[in-house]
């Protein structure tokens, strides 16, 4: 038997291991009761005007981050990518750090800035005007969009990035050489090249803001309003409803297929790939004296989602009141005492946050990849269900897969809940669409040509695999590895549900911290979760010679 057969199809059954079984716990619990088989939970769901109001919710929520992401993504990677705007190191490193920010804490720390009655904008605002309304309120719709979308944006950004960097200059040359001028190019080649990274981001975009919980129970909640992944969350208090928080998730998977089909439908069979070289230039396009006005217009936005939220954090872990004004009398270390000496469950849960970000990242980083060669080269069959399943987890909310995890993972001979196995499991699960999203991306930039050459010299798929593809592959892979381990630092909404007094990860102290009020130790563990996330990446970085956002030229 081929070898590399072997390799596809295992890779294809474990991903069809760790989706079929949490699905059809799903399938059969919002088809359950009592009684038997129904589909009165289904009717309830479509019917129930407070459920119908938050799958609204849920629809504008996710449509307008996916456009907001596109609208500050999209212009801060070509600049980044295609101009001489200063900065573009910083910018970049700006940009990862709004990536690595955890929305539930972003989400935190604006509440701490645009609360309507003592966020710190507010209060500046009254302040110095005199008002009595206040300037911003974060707890609206608009608000939550702004929030999620400020630390969305970064999955379009580092998309269209790499794409734009994979692009040499010497077609847009040719173009203006004949006559085009700059927005003929920019239509007529530019777009075409970066228009699969551009659907991608967007769709990857809104499929975040669908699954999203932390930013949607700590904004929408207090502005009375809910999403689909608070209602469901709402229906595990006492009496709990898994059923319906079973049907209400279902139609979320119906969304991945039916953007999954737009996107197929929008781009047809349109492929573009460049391989850069020696020969492959990327000549950067001078902005004169828009310059300074581009590299604040980039400070501004990362002044939202990176300088504000840091602040603010910073401030409340170091003041004995957050909300009073910075002085030697609000000044302590009290914050810090409480949460790493005083507070029992801090240091456990960091060393188990890191345990599982590692494996989670080095085991998905290498699934993720084979399974995006596997779609994009169609090397088995039904590679369109593999493709359907890898970023079907995005939609499933990540308390509803939890409770499927916990069903399955209770009885034998898979009896895994109380220990960190069933916390990985629902992490690469949770985490994969993140990372095959960009594997994906980066394998459609990859000729099969060169593969078709190695192997007519007599090389194997596999070696061809090794020797040729992941090479050029390298730079996906490890943003690949980023993106997942990231995502497993951030994780809130399965291990809410998945966690015990032994298995307690950074997320859940810090949500634990939020429902008792401490803010400042909020605060402190939530910088301590960023310096951890931000030490890594930089390791990794400087020992693989690799810019995670880009390719270095």
């Amino acid at each position: 038997m081929d070898r590399a057969l072997v390799v596809w199809v295992g890779a294809a059954l474990a991903l069809v291991f760790l989706m079929a079984m949490p699905l059809a716990w799903l399938t059969v619990m919002s088809v359950s009761s009592e009684a038997g088989t129904t589909l009165g939970h289904y009717r309830y769901v479509f019917t129930d005007p407070a459920l119908a109001k938050s799958l609204w919710n849920t629809v504008v929520l996710a449509f307008w981050v996916g456009l907001v992401s596109i609208a500050i993504g999209a212009p801060l990677a070509w600049l980044t990518a295609r101009t001489d705007v200063p900065g573009q190191g910083l910018i970049r490193g700006l940009v990862l750090a709004s990536f690595v920010t955890p929305p539930f804490l972003g989400a935190f720390a604006w509440e701490m800035l645009a609360g309507p009655n003592a966020g710190l904008l507010n209060k500046v605002w009254r302040g110095v005007t005199g008002s009595d309304h206040p300037l911003v309120n974060i707890y609206t719709m608009p608000g939550l969009i702004f929030v999620v979308a400020i630390y969305t944006f970064p999955y379009v950004y580092i998309m269209i990035a790499n794409t734009l960097a994979l692009i040499a200059s010497d077609l847009e040359d040719a173009a203006s050489i004949l006559g085009a001028g700059r927005l003929t190019v920019a239509r007529t080649i530019t777009l075409p090249m970066v228009l699969p990274a551009i659907v991608s981001g967007f769709i990857l975009s809104v499929l975040q803001a669908l699954a999203l919980f932390g930013s949607p129970a700590i904004l929408a909640l207090p502005a009375g309003f809910h999403t689909i992944t608070t209602q469901v969350w709402s229906f595990f208090h006492f009496p709990p409803k898994i059923e319906a928080a079973a049907a209400i998730s279902m139609p979320l998977l119906g969304a991945t297929a039916v953007l999954l089909w737009l996107q197929k439908r929008l781009l047809g069979r349109r492929g573009y790939a460049a391989v850069g070289g020696k020969g492959g230039t990327r000549r950067r396009i001078a902005l004169g004296a828009w310059r300074v006005p581009a590299l604040l217009a980039c400070l501004a936005v990362m002044a939202c989602a990176i300088f504000l939220p840091y602040g603010i954090l910073a401030k409340a872990a170091f003041s004995r009141a957050w909300a009073q004004p910075v002085g030697w009398d609000n000044l302590t270390l009290a914050n810090f005492t409480f949460t790493f000496f005083e507070y029992g469950a801090t240091r456990a849960a960091i060393v188990n946050t890191l345990e599982l970000g590692v494996i989670t990242a080095s085991v998905g980083a290498v699934l993720v990849a084979v399974l995006a060669y596997v779609t994009n080269r169609r090397l088995v069959v039904g590679h369109q269900i593999v493709a359907f399943l890898a970023f079907a987890p995005v939609v499933i909310p990540g308390i509803v897969l939890a409770v499927a995890l916990f069903i399955a993972y209770t009885r034998p001979p898979f009896v895994l809940y109380g220990t960190l196995a069933i916390l990985f499991i629902a992490y690469l699960t949770k985490e994969m669409p993140v990372g095959y999203g960009q594997s994906d991306a980066t394998f459609r930039g990859i000729p099969p040509d060169l593969e078709d050459a190695g192997r007519i010299l007599g090389a194997g798929r596999l070696r061809v695999l090794r020797d040729i593809t992941a090479p050029l592959a390298k730079s996906g892979i490890i943003a690949a590895w980023c993106f997942i381990f990231i995502g497993v630092i951030r994780e809130l909404s399965a291990s809410i549900i998945l966690f015990t007094p032994n298995t307690k990860v950074m997320s859940v102290v810090i949500f634990d911290l939020k429902e008792e009020g401490q803010f400042g130790a909020i605060a402190v563990l939530g910088l301590v979760m960023l310096a951890l996330t931000f030490v890594t990446v930089a390791i990794v970085q400087r020992a693989l010679g690799r810019d995670v956002l880009g390719a270095r030229e």
